[in-house]
């Protein structure tokens, strides 16, 4: 038997009356589904032009994502998620490089392109808000499912993430690929037709798309979706629409234990929370606190590496990884001697222990990075899959996460780059040089740190810094610092780079002039030594030592 491909799975809904999707309350059929899909593919068809023929998606969680991502499957178009946080010359950079030749947006988005030189032209933006909307896609009402013969390998999305050279770099998803993760998946969740899948992870995130919409696809599940994730409407939301499955990434399920305690928490159809990045101190309290099974896992947008956990395994630990996943000694290729821990399960040979997590089997599903040669080449060293991730692992093959190569960062569940951010700080006046890295946060993944040489520490201003990055339009909605370090001079090295490493390692426990920020969006002030012990408390609190210690 051939591959399946989305448009494989999609065929068996043609006129279906099962529940297909819902949102805010309004729930479509299957058929509905595939048929609004028919539609719009045929209007994508209608109006194609020459060239790669990527269609450009600036949306939040609405109706008409999922609908694209079903339309551009039977067109044979792909979907280009655009990522909505990034602005100005960000976004002109990632839709002009990605060639998106048509652009979806809606009225809270359209403003964001506003003044960009756009490749497609301004008359290849369409707003789904606007009045003329309904007559576009009325226009193709009823369109017939279109029978192109798509192999298996046809790209069905490009998905962005960051790499450690500043710019993003956009991951090819086939339709195949996503054919084998909606099986892997939905097999692994026991998903079946009447099941309810709850999407609240942002639809440009490969997270949703691979550990969402798509297993939900392949078991004819129904899905449903918020706008935007919501801590507080998270369990009405599950209770209001039946869901018995949801996906995440990152601290969505921090967020949700940080809601007030109720008797009846436990009292709801969820059966169970797949996803990754979850906090070790909370995985177990929400699956007791909602009675549902929680299944986190490693992996990545490119699906060249992965760690699943499995019952047993050593608190901390990620997990085991399939056959070949290892840790690699960068430069020298050889993998890196295991970890040996203190009584305290303190790690004690860091230096020689730490590494890159690496996948030798050369069947890994790394299927490459759009018009990036130099990445692809990056990431499929000697063979292998290079994650960028570092990692150790003991003696009986426990894999640990050690943090992610200092050039980029993980913040709230999203990749980005450290360059970027470095620039437009550069831009503050007096500051000389701006270095950008991850620390580890109390809960789960990265914070962002920055590192700032100017002339007179002791003259830095905070409220005027916040006040700067506040006029930074193209700053990341992510990427206020919340911790800042001031300095005469940063560390350098034989080569005059700045040495992050050893930044990483001091984080705000130097003898220079730290600021941090002690909730989000709070402003910055003087970190004391008050705050640094409360720091590591909520560190230990969480099972987190090892990375406040590691890193």
């Amino acid at each position: 038997m051939s591959q399946p491909t989305i448009v494989d799975l999609l065929r068996p809904h043609i006129g279906s009356d099962r529940p297909g999707l819902a949102f805010e309350g309004q729930w479509m059929t299957y058929g509905e589904y595939v048929q609004a899909a028919c539609d719009r593919a045929a209007w994508l068809l209608d109006i194609r032009n020459p060239g790669p023929f990527h269609v450009g998606v600036l949306l939040d969680n609405v109706a008409e994502f999922p609908i694209f991502y079903a339309a551009c499957a039977l067109a044979g178009a792909t979907l280009v998620g655009i990522n909505p946080t990034r602005q100005g010359e960000e976004l002109e950079r990632d839709i002009n490089f990605t060639d998106c030749q048509v652009i979806v947006t809606e009225a809270k988005y359209a403003p964001l392109l506003d003044g960009l030189r756009l490749a497609c032209g301004a008359d290849r933006v369409f707003d789904i808000d606007s009045p003329g909307w309904p007559e576009t896609v009325g226009m193709y009402a009823g369109s017939p499912f279109p029978e192109l013969d798509l192999p298996p390998s046809t790209t069905h999305v490009l998905v962005f993430t960051s790499g450690t050279t500043g710019a993003p770099k956009a991951v090819i998803v086939s339709q195949g690929r996503c054919a084998r993760a909606g099986a892997s998946i939905a097999g692994l969740a026991g998903l079946t037709p009447d099941d309810v899948c709850y999407q609240v992870m942002p639809m440009f995130h490969s997270n949703a798309l691979l550990a969402g919409w798509v297993p939900a696809l392949h078991a004819g599940a129904a899905h449903a979706l918020r706008r935007k994730f919501s801590a507080s409407n998270f369990l009405p939301d599950v209770r209001a629409y039946g869901a018995t499955f949801a996906n995440y990434v990152g601290k969505p399920l921090s967020y949700v234990l940080a809601q007030p305690e109720r008797d009846d928490d436990a009292d709801n159809p969820l059966r169970m929370c797949f996803g990754n990045e979850g906090a070790d101190h909370d995985l177990e309290r929400f699956a007791q606190r909602f009675a549902c099974r929680v299944q986190d896992s490693y992996g990545s947008s490119e699906s060249g590496a992965s760690v699943g956990r499995v019952p047993g395994q050593p608190k901390g630990s990620l997990g085991k990884g399939p056959e070949g996943t290892c840790i690699v000694h960068r430069e020298t290729m050889e993998e890196c001697p295991r970890a040996q821990f203190d009584e305290h399960g303190r790690l004690l040979n860091a230096e020689e222990a730490i590494g890159e997590i690496v996948n030798k089997n050369i069947g890994s599903g790394f299927e490459g990075y759009y018009k990036n040669a130099e990445a692809d080449a990056a990431r499929m060293r000697n063979g292998w899959y290079w994650s960028g991730d570092l990692g150790y692992m003991d003696a009986d093959g426990w894999i640990y996460f050690a943090g992610r190569d200092s050039e980029w960062l993980r913040v709230d569940g999203e990749n980005f780059a450290a360059a970027p951010v470095e620039r437009i700080l550069a831009r503050y006046s007096g500051v000389q040089l701006a270095a950008v890295y991850a620390v580890p946060d109390e809960e789960v993944g990265d914070q962002l740190m920055a590192a700032l040489q100017v002339a007179d520490p002791a003259a830095f201003d905070p409220p005027a810094f916040d006040a700067f990055l506040a006029e930074q339009k193209d700053l990341h909605t992510k990427a206020a610092p919340r911790y800042v370090r001031v300095t005469e001079a940063l560390p350098m090295g034989h080569t005059t780079k700045v040495q992050k490493l050893q930044l990483r390692h001091e984080k705000w426990l130097c003898d220079e002039r730290v600021l941090w920020r002690p909730r989000k969006g709070a402003p910055l002030r003087e970190i004391t030594d008050d705050d640094r012990a409360l720091l590591r408390a909520e560190f230990e609190a969480r099972g987190r030592l090892r990375e406040l210690d590691v890193l």
